[in-house]
């Protein structure tokens, strides 16, 4: 089906049962193809086990799915209120943060969640000093925390670059075995994807994360054979890399989320088999033959070819898909009230029809809704998200 005749169905289906609100819409049938196509990837690399990235993917019943069909209970978190709801409905949970946490977030959960306190979370840690903090907070509520190094693979954004400061913090968490108990280590590399090919091919730029993380192995072997065991959790990738991991990696643990509803800055040549799986629904509340701008009204008098809707909504992280050719009008300015948007002439969208748009990234999105719901076999069922 095209996509023009794919919206006009998704159109008429949601004027039928649609709720007359923005809506997001998760395409059932493109979701599953995703899955169907990352269950390959890991069926040749044995070596990974697949994390979820919670923030991306932020709907229960959408990780419940995913959980199930890629047979994973492994989760990266990077907001706490998220971290709750994993524990209470997967049983296996095992936790991995993906950015330090303030200090006083750590407190906050073992003052407040103490019945968790010997689940499965890996807190990520970047400097000696925060693993000071964290080591106060563990013997505050008598508790052992795991503990994850995070490790600077060329992001450069944050995490230790050298032996030393591994083994300043190695140090410190082997000197309180009561209170801190190293997991593992985690570097993200979505550079690698990103750099301008001017500066450095992808293929290069993976390969040298790669090496500096195998650095970092080396050195935990040698210099702490009594730490070194097979079960340590040695995270990295992100959608961006995935396709990269799944070829060769010296993790085991490998993250990802976007990539299985592929929002728009997930569009590249590594992603490509990938399909756009998430869709932003608004209907159409005003129309007008052509756009007028205020105080202007000589620009009224020149032929456009263009008319104008106005929508429920606007101006979220995303790009208007239908009617072909829609667009914000650059002089009329944007609005998350009342967007003008600009479509075709002969476009046959208009009042109580939809427009719909593809989001950018999935993290900022999701949370905006209240309700993700998915299309499938032109029915529509209500799943919550994550909106705290």
């Amino acid at each position: 089906m095209s996509q023009e005749l794919y919206f006009q169905q998704l159109n008429r289906d949601l004027k039928k049962q649609g709720t007359g609100l923005p809506q997001l819409i998760i395409d059932r049938q493109c979701l599953q193809q995703n899955i169907q196509y990352i269950q390959l990837q890991f069926r040749q690399a044995v070596h990974l086990q697949p994390r979820l990235v919670v923030k991306s993917l932020a709907c229960l019943e959408l990780l419940q799915l995913l959980s199930e069909q890629l047979s994973t209970q492994r989760f990266m978190v990077f907001h706490l209120p998220q971290l709750i709801p994993l524990l209470e409905n997967f049983s296996e949970a095992d936790v991995l943060f993906g950015k330090p946490m303030p200090v006083h977030a750590v407190q906050h959960f073992y003052q407040h969640y103490s019945q968790w306190e010997n689940a499965r979370i890996q807190w990520l840690v970047d400097t000696p000093a925060r693993l000071h903090q964290y080591l106060e907070v563990a013997q505050q509520y008598a508790a052992q925390l795991q503990i994850n190094i995070e490790i600077d693979v060329g992001l450069h954004r944050g995490g230790i670059r050298t032996e030393q400061q591994m083994a300043e913090m190695i140090d410190i968490v082997q000197a309180h075995p009561q209170h801190l108990k190293f997991s593992g280590l985690m570097g993200y590399d979505a550079h690698v994807t990103k750099l301008p090919s001017i500066i450095k091919k992808a293929q290069v730029a993976y390969e040298e994360s790669q090496q500096i993380y195998a650095g970092f192995i080396d050195y935990l072997q040698r210099t702490y054979p009594a730490l070194w065991h097979d079960q340590l959790c040695l995270n990295g990738g992100g959608s961006p890399s995935f396709s990269f991991h799944v070829k060769h990696s010296v993790c085991n643990d490998l993250s990802f989320g976007s990539m299985l509803v592929k929002p728009g800055d997930f569009d590249n040549d590594f992603l490509r088999p990938l399909q756009t799986a998430m869709w932003i629904a608004t209907p159409v509340i005003k129309e007008l033959p052509l756009t007028r701008l205020p105080g202007m009204p000589l620009l009224e008098k020149i032929p456009q070819k263009s008319k104008a809707l106005f929508i429920y909504g606007g101006y979220w992280m995303a790009d208007y898909v239908y009617p072909q050719g829609s667009h914000p009008h650059m002089l009329y300015g944007r609005s998350s009230n009342q967007e003008l948007v600009n479509v075709p002439r002969h476009a046959q969208t208009g009042v109580d029809d939809y427009v719909f748009l593809r989001p950018t990234q999935s993290e900022a999105v999701i949370p905006q809704f209240a309700v993700l719901w998915l299309y499938k076999d032109r029915q529509f069922e209500a799943w919550q998200t994550f909106r705290e």
